[in-house]
């Protein structure tokens, strides 16, 4: 839809990061090898110093060399390096075709039938929740908060709320967290809800009605294509790259074929279950795109702090001036999983969804929205989600490390840069679904690629969960699901050759 970009227009800092990174690619610079000093690269190139550290700090950012303290920048080999990335679907055209109507039931009858499998076995090793592990978070910082909460307001938990709406403590300090990510919201326009769920299916509630279209990415969180099919709407898939994420080109045809397209609902930042991070200027396109059309975009933004590069990655509501933009946010993933808050803005529907949740859940609990207030609003938090990415990035290398030891060639990984996940695609021949109950009968629990689609094109896709310590258990988990898919390819070998 766009002209490619020219590189001479380019930032320099981005140039001469682009001519070293090919030279990585290339094999000119191999893994081990030492990259030009900040002082060797601004005579070299004849740039400054801010544009030569602006190169090394990029080159960094993008996996291609890690800094040794006191020594210099050398090329690493990036984790997963072995692998292609999982194949993306064809960006031309929406997966499902709206005429064929049983593509669109049965989706909560087979995803649940999954999940209550996955509930009722006796599970030893869970690489299918994409959840960080409790020892992740500091329970005992959160403890003290909720404790001096109760000291401060002794009947918060007896006393019902005397006002609709969210407490004004906790609309300040989202509003304040919103800017500095580069979204504009005023205080009263923050509406807490109960994580991301409770948002999103007021998004929906607000934007359409029975028997409307809504567009997905594909492939997609299962728990959306449960949301959707629940308030009788009807899911569009669309592509989702893993570099750029949702296709434009597949939401035009979309626009053009379907007059009852209402919405498109996208995690822009480690879209689950790809892992992509939609680049800045898709993002510009794609709010474009839904003001030009008259498209609700719901933006699921609950991943955004887990990306792993500097600065700050500004959500889809930053790029809204007319309201389009329905923004969610959840802390589910990043402060405390059992407190199931969250907050929404409307956009130009706020006044609706706020009557929606009204009528649906009357007032929200008051000691959750405050002890997520102050648990945001200080210097700790921040120091929390450094520590938090750190650890993750180790547990996501060396689960991407198991699957290169145990799994069999072909087997192809998208590796995100941050995030909770990998999106395996296995060899030819490889069932998830089928692999999915093998693993549960050894205690180990997956999450099969038929649960992120309702169009069967996943079958040999996977997702794996990387929320846990690296232990010997998990360990043992990797080895045994390998044995297992080394098992079915062996058992389809003609299969697998031919492909």
């Amino acid at each position: 839809m766009s002209a490619k970009k020219d590189p001479d227009r380019l930032p320099l800092y981005q140039q001469w990061a682009d001519h070293y990174q090919q030279a990585v690619a290339l094999g000119v610079l191999p893994v081990g090898s030492r990259l030009p000093s900040v002082r060797e690269l601004m005579q070299r190139h004849g740039i400054s110093l801010s544009t030569a550290l602006q190169v090394l700090r990029t080159l960094e950012e993008r996996g291609c060399v890690e800094a040794r303290p006191r020594i210099g920048y050398f090329v690493r080999e990036p984790a997963g390096s072995q692998f292609e990335a999982a194949s993306d679907p064809d960006p031309g055209q929406p997966v499902v075709c709206l005429d064929d109507a049983h593509l669109f039931a049965g989706i909560n009858e087979r995803i649940s039938l999954i999940l209550e499998k996955g509930r009722r076995a006796q599970v030893r090793v869970d690489l299918g929740a994409a959840m960080p592990a409790a020892s992740l978070f500091d329970g005992a910082a959160l403890n003290r908060i909720g404790m001096g909460l109760l000291r401060d307001y002794p009947d918060i938990l007896v006393q019902g709320s005397s006002r609709p709406g969210t407490h004004p403590e906790f609309q300040a300090v989202m509003a304040r967290r919103a800017l500095e990510a580069g979204v504009q919201v005023a205080p009263q326009e923050v509406m807490s809800t109960v994580g991301n769920s409770e948002a999103v299916n007021l998004g929906l509630a607000a934007v359409a009605e029975r028997g409307d279209v809504v567009a997905v990415e594909s492939p997609t969180f299962y728990g959306l294509l449960q949301a959707v099919e629940a308030q009788n709407l009807r899911a569009l898939e669309i592509p989702s790259s893993s570099r750029t994420g949702i296709s434009l080109e597949a939401l035009e045809l979309a626009v053009r074929q379907e007059p009852r397209l209402r919405a498109v609902v996208v995690v822009p930042h480690l879209q689950m279950p790809n892992g992509a991070i939609m680049p800045d200027e898709h993002k510009q396109r794609l709010v474009d795109f839904c003001v030009q059309h008259r498209l609700a975009l719901i933006e699921d933004d609950i991943y955004r702090e887990f990306v792993e590069r500097d600065g700050v990655s500004r959500p889809l509501k930053a790029w809204d001036r007319t309201g389009q933009v329905i923004y969610c946010v959840s802390f589910n993933k990043t402060v405390a999983p059992g407190l199931r808050q969250g907050w929404m803005n409307g956009g130009r529907w706020h006044n609706r969804v706020q009557m929606l949740k009204f009528a649906k859940t009357r007032n929200m609990q008051v000691w959750g929205q405050l002890l997520a207030a102050r648990c945001l609003d200080s210097a700790a938090h921040d120091r929390h989600l450094r520590r938090l990415r750190t650890q993750l990035k180790l547990q996501r290398e060396r689960s991407v490390q198991a699957v290169a030891r145990h799994f069999p060639p072909g087997t192809r990984l998208n590796i995100p840069a941050g995030g909770l996940s990998l999106w395996a695609e296995l060899p030819p021949g490889v069932s998830s679904s089928r692999l999915f109950e093998q693993a549960l009968a050894l205690g180990i629990r997956i999450a099969p690629g038929s649960m992120f689609s309702n169009t069967g094109r996943y079958e040999r896709f996977l997702r794996f969960s990387c929320g846990l310590p690296f232990t010997e258990e998990v360990e043992w988990a990797f080895a045994e699901l390998g044995r297992l898919v080394h098992a079915m390819v062996e058992a389809d070998p003609l299969r697998y050759s031919a492909a």
